[in-house]
């Protein structure tokens, strides 16, 4: 008999991390990952322990990074652009987790790391791609756009919007190697409070989304080879607050797609608070329920310390009490009713962060719209539906190859 074989966890008991594992399985639909690879390291994870998950993961990204090094100097070309491309996002998966380990300084070199091992697939992409700095008040915002070939005919373009923490490889994923092979343009950037837009220019979030898509449209448009009648905009995870937000008030957009939809980002924030919690938001001074919640918060269990640290880093906002207030602003009351363009929103089912906000964002719209479920039965539920990204992309992109070519009328 040969030797045992390595055991390979099918699951994680913490959220967090069952979650991050579901992703990386299905990237594998694209090419960011191996599903070995993938299930190998994580039995090697001690569940729950973000050192372990931090370590394992950069010791897989660094593995894979020799693979693609060697390659690449034997001139075997798509064996290091998909090596890099793994690298990269096995990188993003030690990264996410480093604010909760024992040393969070290494937060820059990780994502150095990653950035550089996308970059270096993006070098080595079958089909052309170019690095862009898209004007922005005053500075620019980085990005990637993709294109199917070297022709100048004008072709549809969707603009990728990411969520509040996913990877830049993350939207090849969810869109960006979709739509090349559908003869479309992709423009994956990176807002503020995303990516590099965080990490190396320090922007934050801001809530008034189309101060940021404005300025990508005005730069998609001045490109050659754009067809001015069909731009799309799809924004996954808190995207799908951001992309609404946008449109409401960009009108040159044909069409967008909210996955999912998302009318309250505040409620993700409040949702695991007391009734007596909010009381104290509203009726507690600022210097007083700060210090109260730097007093409790080191006696706070470690997954709670780190998600609050998470998800507050892109609003750069060093006080709790402002924070909690400022993500108030995040809201699409009053406003879905303005987007003019037809309008795709997904509805995952067991959605965990936005619950119910799918078919509540689709009732406010006035628009052309649809609703499309993703179910537990086709493996495609939960949020972002990270299990079944070919699924997702061949039904949105149906739809929208289907409604631009409305236009053509």
């Amino acid at each position: 008999m040969g030797e045992a074989q390595p055991r390979l966890r099918p699951t994680f008991s913490t959220p967090g991390f069952e979650f991050e594992l579901r992703g990386a399985l299905g990237a594998a639909q694209y090419r960011l990952t191996d599903a070995g690879e993938v299930l190998s390291t994580a039995a090697r994870i001690a569940d729950g322990d973000f050192d372990s998950w931090f370590d394992e993961w950069t010791a897989t990204a660094g593995r894979v990074s020799a693979i693609a090094e060697a390659a690449e100097a034997a001139g075997h070309r798509v064996s290091a652009r998909d090596a890099w491309l793994r690298a990269s996002q096995y990188n993003s998966m030690a990264f996410f987790y480093v604010l909760g380990t024992r040393d969070p300084s290494r937060g820059p070199a990780s994502f150095r790391a990653l950035r550089a091992a996308f970059d270096r697939a993006m070098a080595l992409w079958p089909t052309p791609v170019a690095k862009v700095a898209i004007p922005y008040e005053g500075g620019t915002l980085p990005g990637y756009w993709l294109s199917p070939d070297t022709d100048p005919r004008p072709r549809p373009l969707v603009i990728l919007n990411n969520g509040s923490d996913g990877p830049v490889a993350g939207m090849l994923r969810y869109g960006g190697i979709a739509a090349v092979e559908r003869g479309w343009h992709a423009l994956i950037f990176d807002g503020p409070g995303q990516g590099a837009a965080l990490y190396d220019q320090g922007l934050p979030f801001r809530p008034d989304w189309e101060a940021v898509i404005t300025p990508v449209v005005d730069f998609a448009l001045a490109r050659p080879g754009v067809d001015a009648r069909r731009i799309a905009l799809l924004g996954v995870s808190q995207g799908g607050y951001w992309v609404p937000r946008a449109a409401a008030f960009e009108h040159r957009l044909a069409a967008i797609v909210a996955d999912p939809g998302v009318m309250r980002v505040w409620s993700s924030w409040y949702q695991n608070m007391t009734p007596e919690d909010l009381a104290a938001l509203d009726t507690t001074p600022k210097a007083e329920y700060d210090a109260a919640a730097a007093a409790g918060l080191p006696h706070a269990p470690a997954a709670v310390r780190f998600e609050l640290a998470k998800r507050g880093e892109p609003y750069r906002i060093p006080s709790l009490f402002d924070l909690l207030h400022e993500v108030r602003r995040y809201d699409l009351t009053g406003v879905a009713g303005q987007i003019r363009c037809p309008t795709l929103v997904t509805d995952p089912e067991g959605e965990a962060f936005w619950p119910g906000q799918p078919a509540e964002l689709y009732a406010a719209l006035t628009c052309e719209k649809t609703l499309m479920p993703f179910t537990a039965a086709e493996g495609a539920d939960g949020h972002c539906e990270p299990l079944a990204p070919g699924l997702v992309c061949q039904r949105v992109f149906d739809w929208l190859e289907e409604t631009l070519a409305l236009r053509d009328q």
